[in-house]
């Protein structure tokens, strides 16, 4: 059974409540990310989206230089434990209708597991069935 911690491989990239909504999306923007967990002295406050700019930010017709992200981010977060299998945290994602999972270990947030990251692990794992059917068809035949 494939683990999340197994699956997630990056960097942690955190912003805190009290940066501005512009601050943080410029970063996200950098980083080529499209969500960002939010701590505070180390502690999970919430998630920050792209869809909370435009749910929260945009229609709400706020500054985002002067909104704070503590202000605008989803605060009701699912999380998963890192020791659990891949299969859970996508059972997660679909219940919850989200495409964004803190890793625990225990109470600290140490990932952030996407839908693409369960999506690039998947297709890595069929490449690599397909790999093998192949070379057991040509080397049968």
């Amino acid at each position: 059974m494939v683990l999340v911690k197994d699956v997630v491989d990056r960097d942690l990239y955190f912003a805190e409540p009290s940066q501005s909504v512009a601050e943080v999306s410029k970063k996200m923007m950098e980083l080529k990310i499209g969500a960002i967990v939010v701590l505070e002295s180390g502690r999970l406050k919430g998630v920050f989206s792209e869809r909370d700019v435009l749910t929260r930010v945009v229609v709400g017709r706020l500054d985002p230089e002067k909104t704070l992200v503590g202000e605008v981010m989803t605060v009701d977060v699912v999380t998963v434990p890192e020791g659990v299998g891949v299969e859970v945290a996508m059972d997660s994602m679909r219940a919850n209708a989200c495409r964004h999972l803190p890793v625990l270990r225990g109470e600290q947030v140490v990932g952030f597991l996407s839908m693409r990251d369960l999506m690039h692990h998947e297709l890595a794992r069929r490449t690599e069935e397909l790999l093998r059917i192949r070379a057991y068809v040509h080397g049968v035949t």
